[in-house]
């Protein structure tokens, strides 16, 4: 298994416990692997659309959506300066105990308690998306963009869209 990080904005952890969540039955240590660190490289709460391209997947609404880039993270507006104020802390994690969960996400989770091996300081989460040669977009409303993704592909994650901006009734799926 490629490498493995968990995110956080805590400082300081030497050890994640497995804890309960809803989309498991059991208690897991939740990491996400390399290939989509960039997904996950903002504040915990920040709503964010993201999509990837895939020889599977290669047709003009895609090609539009995203612009020449392999993949796409996408923010509202609202979350900018929050974005620019976080620092997050990346724990390398051991892949012994770790098991994909979701390939198209880049969940893999441990049902047993885990030490990281090391841990990286990001101070500015923009340029470490854009490290990953991932187009970063700011939006004044996800909803749109979310919709369009939907529509053109499965290679997309919607995360913590309870936060994002109401949807709009009479919103155009317009990018």
């Amino acid at each position: 298994m490629a490498d493995i990080y968990h995110v956080s904005e805590e400082p300081g952890i030497e050890w994640f416990e497995p804890r309960p969540t809803p989309y498991v039955d059991d208690p897991v240590v939740w990491a996400v692997g390399e290939h989509r660190l960039h997904n996950y490289l903002l504040p915990r709460d920040c709503p964010r659309v993201t999509c990837f391209a895939s020889p599977e997947n290669d047709s003009p609404e895609m090609d539009r959506i995203l612009m020449g880039s392999h993949a796409l993270v996408a923010i509202e507006h609202a979350w900018l300066q929050r974005v620019r104020d976080c620092r997050l802390y990346l724990y390398r994690m051991p892949p012994q105990t770790f098991e994909q969960l979701d390939g198209t996400a880049g969940y893999v989770v441990s049902r047993e308690a885990v030490a990281p091996t090391s841990v990286e300081v990001v101070d500015d989460c923009l340029a470490a998306i854009a490290a990953h040669g991932v187009e970063f977009r700011v939006v004044s409303n996800l909803w749109p963009l979310r919709d369009a993704i939907l529509a053109a592909t499965q290679n997309f994650s919607f995360i913590r869209m309870r936060n994002a901006q109401p949807k709009q009734a009479a919103q155009v799926d317009k990018l």
